[in-house]
């Protein structure tokens, strides 16, 4: 059994999915959209802290996030409608980032100047003057919670940058569920509950994908940005031995409490991310807290076998960790005795830079890594796999021409053989993990 031909076929209906379906279908192409779940944006996405924040240790990345922020500014403009279902809203909060041995603030600082990103360089004096309920205390390198270590006095003072415009969207979810409105609005077809068995190819050139059912849903173009089951997919292309660099899923929690004296929804908490200590945090629309941690070297990582096969909720040892570290940053936070939060899957590309690209497969495309730090980036992920697909569709080697975007806002170029699946392995990449 077969169904009507596609140009293109997206597997994974999560904001990545729905930003790539939305360009995708807004150019001409006749795009459906495949998802084993039951809703849009229900995976990786919905787990997301959904920060918008613009340091990342590479030009692509700081560029890719300011040209994102300009469209999350204006969310309605750059959908093209509003959606029935609601819209997400973009929270501007501010943002501080404190000086860490595992960042180098010159380095991303000067990419700010390059890209015009307004900031400001705070030393601990104005840390507590502008924000008095941190205490910028120096406690670095990041510690277990049950290390007596952890509890040593600090040894000095940080300082750190702020960014006036960073912040939040306020429900994940709905940001895919907007885009995925807006690609339907241009003809896109969505498929949930379907899951993808296989993809269809003749003398390596893709020719649909097959799904649960034996049926054939023919297409000339597949996209992955299936999230944790990225690696599954391109193992059923039979392209993982196309890949410098792979993926992997890992279990993440986020955590909630309720945000110090001064502080709640009529005065939010700013982005705060704490390499000193290993943890971020920032006010929610509620009032509250939410607490994740930056991956510090002491913490070990939770890699998954299956991605399908793991703690939904809250743990109590993630927790005590992530909240006390935040407690020591901000002395008025009181830690509750039971865990308050959420688990999720995040896809991790082996250095956190996602992988944006064609594959040896004809026609076949990724847009994988994309957890933990990509979300913000989701209005614009769309146009960078367009401009991938357009230039490979019309004849042009990626691998060895790489195309050159130029982002219609902010008027800035990325190279966009940063995000390809050929490429060493960046080990000097940092901010990885911080919504």
């Amino acid at each position: 059994m077969e169904h009507t031909a596609y140009d293109a076929a997206i597997i994974g209906a999560g904001v990545v999915g729905c930003s790539i379906a939305h360009a995708l279908a807004r150019d001409g192409y006749r795009v459906c959209v495949l998802d084993r779940s039951g809703a849009v944006g229900s995976g990786s996405t919905s787990a997301s802290s959904a920060n918008i924040r613009f340091n990342y240790s590479t030009w692509e990345g700081v560029a890719l996030a300011w040209e994102a922020y300009t469209r999350w500014e204006a969310w309605a403009d750059h959908l093209g409608a509003v959606d029935e279902a609601g819209m997400a809203r973009f929270v501007k909060t501010g943002g501080v980032v404190l000086d860490s041995p595992d960042q180098d603030a010159r380095r991303v600082l000067a990419l700010f100047d390059r890209a015009g990103i307004p900031y400001e360089r705070w030393d601990a004096a104005t840390l507590r003057s502008r924000l008095p309920m941190l205490d910028p205390a120096h406690h670095y390198p990041p510690k277990r919670v049950e290390d007596p270590a952890f509890w040593a006095d600090p040894d000095g003072e940080v300082g750190g940058y702020w960014m006036p415009d960073n912040g939040f969207v306020d429900d994940p979810a709905l940001a895919a569920h907007n885009l995925m409105s807006a690609a339907r609005r241009h003809g896109a077809e969505l498929r949930l509950r379907t899951t993808v068995t296989g993809i269809r190819r003749v003398d390596g050139v893709v020719t649909g994908v097959e799904v649960e059912g034996g049926v054939t849903v023919p297409a000339r173009i597949v996209v992955n940005a299936a999230g944790p089951h990225s690696a599954v997919v391109n193992a059923l292309a039979g392209v993982a031995d196309d890949f410098n660099v792979g993926t992997r899923p890992m279990r993440q929690e986020v955590h909630q409490v309720a945000a110090p004296a001064g502080s709640g929804a009529d005065r939010l908490v700013p982005l705060v991310g704490d390499l000193d200590l290993g943890t971020y945090f920032r006010g929610t629309p509620n009032g509250d807290l939410l607490i994740g941690g930056t991956e510090p070297a002491c913490d070990p990582m939770e890699w998954l076998d299956d991605p399908d096969d793991y703690n939904h909720g809250p743990t109590k040892s993630v927790f005590d960790a992530q909240v006390f570290r935040a407690a020591r940053r901000v002395p008025s936070l009181a830690v509750p005795n039971v865990p308050r939060g959420i688990a999720g899957v995040y896809d991790v590309a082996d250095d956190w830079i996602p992988i944006y690209d064609k594959t040896a497969l004809r026609g076949y495309y990724v847009a994988i890594g994309t957890s933990g730090n990509q979300f913000k980036n989701a209005p614009v992920i769309g146009d960078v796999l367009a401009a991938i697909v357009a230039s490979c569709e019309a004849g042009r080697d990626h691998d060895t021409h790489p195309v050159q975007m130029t982002l219609p806002n902010t008027g800035h170029t990325v190279d966009l053989s940063h995000y390809s699946r050929k490429r060493p392995v960046n080990r000097d990449s940092t901010f990885s993990v911080m919504g």
